[in-house]
Protein backbone atom coordinates (compact mmCIF):
# COMPACT_ATOMS: atom_id res chain seq x y z
CA UNK A 1 0.00 0.00 0.00
CA UNK A 2 1.12 3.56 -0.64
CA UNK A 3 -0.37 6.71 0.86
CA UNK A 4 -0.53 10.06 -0.87
CA UNK A 5 -1.56 13.61 -0.14
CA UNK A 6 -0.16 16.93 0.90
CA UNK A 7 1.91 17.58 4.00
CA UNK A 8 0.00 17.38 7.25
CA UNK A 9 -2.72 14.95 6.22
CA UNK A 10 -1.41 12.17 8.48
CA UNK A 11 0.42 9.96 5.97
CA UNK A 12 3.39 9.19 8.20
CA UNK A 13 1.35 8.40 11.31
CA UNK A 14 -1.08 6.14 9.44
CA UNK A 15 1.62 4.45 7.34
CA UNK A 16 3.68 3.62 10.44
CA UNK A 17 0.61 2.28 12.27
CA UNK A 18 -0.40 0.08 9.34
CA UNK A 19 3.14 -1.26 8.83
CA UNK A 20 3.39 -2.17 12.53
CA UNK A 21 -0.04 -3.78 12.53
CA UNK A 22 0.65 -5.84 9.41
CA UNK A 23 4.29 -6.63 10.23
CA UNK A 24 5.64 -5.22 6.98
CA UNK A 25 8.27 -2.63 6.13
CA UNK A 26 7.45 1.05 6.40
CA UNK A 27 9.12 3.16 3.68
CA UNK A 28 9.54 6.71 4.89
CA UNK A 29 9.37 9.81 2.78
CA UNK A 30 12.92 10.55 1.65
CA UNK A 31 12.51 14.32 1.44
CA UNK A 32 11.51 14.68 5.09
CA UNK A 33 14.68 12.88 6.15
CA UNK A 34 16.79 15.19 4.00
CA UNK A 35 15.05 18.31 5.33
CA UNK A 36 15.56 17.15 8.91
CA UNK A 37 19.27 16.73 8.14
CA UNK A 38 19.45 20.35 6.99
CA UNK A 39 18.74 20.33 3.27
CA UNK A 40 17.36 23.67 2.13
CA UNK A 41 15.67 23.16 -1.25
CA UNK A 42 16.00 26.90 -1.90
CA UNK A 43 19.76 26.38 -2.16
CA UNK A 44 19.36 23.96 -5.05
CA UNK A 45 19.69 24.92 -8.69
CA UNK A 46 16.87 23.91 -11.00
CA UNK A 47 18.92 20.97 -12.29
CA UNK A 48 19.78 19.87 -8.74
CA UNK A 49 16.11 20.05 -7.74
CA UNK A 50 15.11 17.99 -10.77
CA UNK A 51 17.80 15.42 -9.95
CA UNK A 52 16.64 15.29 -6.32
CA UNK A 53 13.02 14.60 -7.33
CA UNK A 54 14.19 11.78 -9.60
CA UNK A 55 16.47 10.42 -6.86
CA UNK A 56 13.61 10.42 -4.35
CA UNK A 57 11.32 8.55 -6.75
CA UNK A 58 14.02 5.95 -7.50
CA UNK A 59 14.84 5.53 -3.81
CA UNK A 60 11.21 5.00 -2.81
CA UNK A 61 10.59 2.53 -5.64
CA UNK A 62 13.75 0.57 -4.84
CA UNK A 63 12.91 0.37 -1.13
CA UNK A 64 9.30 -0.64 -1.82
CA UNK A 65 10.34 -3.35 -4.27
CA UNK A 66 12.92 -4.75 -1.84
CA UNK A 67 10.39 -4.73 1.02
CA UNK A 68 7.78 -6.58 -1.01
CA UNK A 69 10.34 -9.22 -1.95
CA UNK A 70 11.50 -9.57 1.66
CA UNK A 71 8.23 -9.19 3.60
CA UNK A 72 5.52 -9.81 1.03
CA UNK A 73 4.19 -6.31 1.69
CA UNK A 74 5.04 -2.69 2.30
CA UNK A 75 3.46 0.57 3.41
CA UNK A 76 4.93 3.67 1.77
CA UNK A 77 4.62 7.18 3.16
CA UNK A 78 4.35 8.55 -0.39
CA UNK A 79 3.14 7.06 -3.65
CA UNK A 80 4.40 7.33 -7.22
CA UNK A 81 1.53 9.81 -7.78
CA UNK A 82 3.20 12.12 -5.25
CA UNK A 83 6.44 11.95 -7.26
CA UNK A 84 4.54 12.97 -10.37
CA UNK A 85 2.68 15.74 -8.53
CA UNK A 86 5.96 17.17 -7.22
CA UNK A 87 7.32 17.17 -10.79
CA UNK A 88 4.35 19.22 -11.97
CA UNK A 89 4.19 21.37 -8.82
CA UNK A 90 7.77 22.54 -9.27
CA UNK A 91 7.27 23.39 -12.93
CA UNK A 92 9.26 20.66 -14.67
CA UNK A 93 6.26 20.10 -16.91
CA UNK A 94 7.56 23.10 -18.90
CA UNK A 95 10.71 21.21 -19.83
CA UNK A 96 10.69 18.91 -22.86
CA UNK A 97 7.25 17.23 -22.91
CA UNK A 98 8.82 13.87 -23.77
CA UNK A 99 10.60 13.84 -20.41
CA UNK A 100 7.33 14.37 -18.53
CA UNK A 101 5.62 11.74 -20.67
CA UNK A 102 8.29 9.18 -19.72
CA UNK A 103 7.92 10.12 -16.05
CA UNK A 104 4.12 9.78 -16.16
CA UNK A 105 4.31 6.31 -17.74
CA UNK A 106 6.98 5.19 -15.26
CA UNK A 107 5.16 6.42 -12.14
CA UNK A 108 1.80 5.00 -13.24
CA UNK A 109 3.50 1.64 -13.87
CA UNK A 110 5.13 1.83 -10.43
CA UNK A 111 1.69 2.19 -8.86
CA UNK A 112 0.97 -1.38 -9.97
CA UNK A 113 3.34 -2.52 -7.19
CA UNK A 114 0.66 -1.62 -4.67
CA UNK A 115 -2.69 -3.24 -3.93
CA UNK A 116 -4.05 0.19 -3.07
CA UNK A 117 -3.10 3.84 -3.33
CA UNK A 118 -4.79 5.63 -0.44
CA UNK A 119 -5.39 9.38 -0.73
CA UNK A 120 -5.61 11.12 2.63
CA UNK A 121 -7.83 14.22 2.68
CA UNK A 122 -6.61 17.78 3.04
CA UNK A 123 -7.96 19.78 5.95
CA UNK A 124 -9.15 16.85 8.09
CA UNK A 125 -6.28 17.30 10.56
CA UNK A 126 -4.75 20.56 11.80
CA UNK A 127 -1.62 21.51 9.85
CA UNK A 128 1.24 21.66 12.35
CA UNK A 129 4.22 23.95 11.85
CA UNK A 130 6.98 21.45 12.57
CA UNK A 131 9.77 23.39 10.90
CA UNK A 132 10.07 20.77 8.17
CA UNK A 133 7.01 21.11 5.99
CA UNK A 134 5.46 24.31 4.70
CA UNK A 135 2.72 25.33 7.13
CA UNK A 136 0.84 27.35 4.50
CA UNK A 137 -2.49 25.49 4.13
CA UNK A 138 -3.12 26.96 0.65
CA UNK A 139 0.20 25.71 -0.65
CA UNK A 140 -0.73 22.30 0.73
CA UNK A 141 -4.17 22.49 -0.90
CA UNK A 142 -2.53 23.30 -4.24
CA UNK A 143 -0.39 20.16 -3.98
CA UNK A 144 -3.37 18.11 -2.74
CA UNK A 145 -5.41 19.09 -5.79
CA UNK A 146 -2.57 18.03 -8.07
CA UNK A 147 -2.00 14.65 -6.46
CA UNK A 148 -5.72 13.83 -6.17
CA UNK A 149 -6.39 14.88 -9.75
CA UNK A 150 -3.48 12.85 -11.10
CA UNK A 151 -4.49 9.78 -9.12
CA UNK A 152 -8.11 9.97 -10.27
CA UNK A 153 -7.13 10.57 -13.87
CA UNK A 154 -4.33 8.03 -14.22
CA UNK A 155 -5.06 5.12 -11.88
CA UNK A 156 -7.68 2.38 -12.13
CA UNK A 157 -10.62 3.21 -9.90
CA UNK A 158 -10.49 -0.13 -8.09
CA UNK A 159 -6.88 0.46 -6.96
CA UNK A 160 -7.55 3.93 -5.56
CA UNK A 161 -9.32 4.93 -2.35
CA UNK A 162 -9.87 8.28 -0.67
CA UNK A 163 -10.17 8.27 3.09
CA UNK A 164 -13.29 10.22 4.09
CA UNK A 165 -12.52 13.61 5.64
CA UNK A 166 -14.77 12.82 8.59
CA UNK A 167 -12.50 9.98 9.75
CA UNK A 168 -9.83 11.60 11.88
CA UNK A 169 -8.95 9.26 14.75
CA UNK A 170 -6.02 6.95 14.15
CA UNK A 171 -7.98 3.85 15.14
CA UNK A 172 -10.82 4.71 12.78
CA UNK A 173 -8.36 5.43 9.94
CA UNK A 174 -6.69 2.05 10.41
CA UNK A 175 -10.06 0.25 10.58
CA UNK A 176 -11.40 2.03 7.46
CA UNK A 177 -8.22 1.20 5.51
CA UNK A 178 -8.35 -2.46 6.51
CA UNK A 179 -12.02 -2.62 5.54
CA UNK A 180 -11.24 -1.08 2.15
CA UNK A 181 -8.41 -3.56 1.55
CA UNK A 182 -10.69 -6.42 2.56
CA UNK A 183 -13.28 -5.28 0.02
CA UNK A 184 -10.56 -5.02 -2.62
CA UNK A 185 -9.37 -8.58 -1.88
CA UNK A 186 -12.96 -9.83 -2.29
CA UNK A 187 -13.18 -8.52 -5.88
CA UNK A 188 -12.87 -11.16 -8.60
CA UNK A 189 -9.48 -11.06 -10.31
CA UNK A 190 -8.91 -10.76 -14.01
Amino acid sequence: MALCGSAGVGKTTLAQALARRWGVTYVEEGMRRRLQKGLDPHDLTRDQHRALLQELAEESHSQATAAIQADGGVVCDRSPMDALAFWLHYGFVYDPPAETEVLVRREVERCSLFDLILVLPWGALPLADDGVRAANPWLQLQFQCLVEGLARELLPEERLATLPKSITSQEARVAWTEERLGALAALPSG
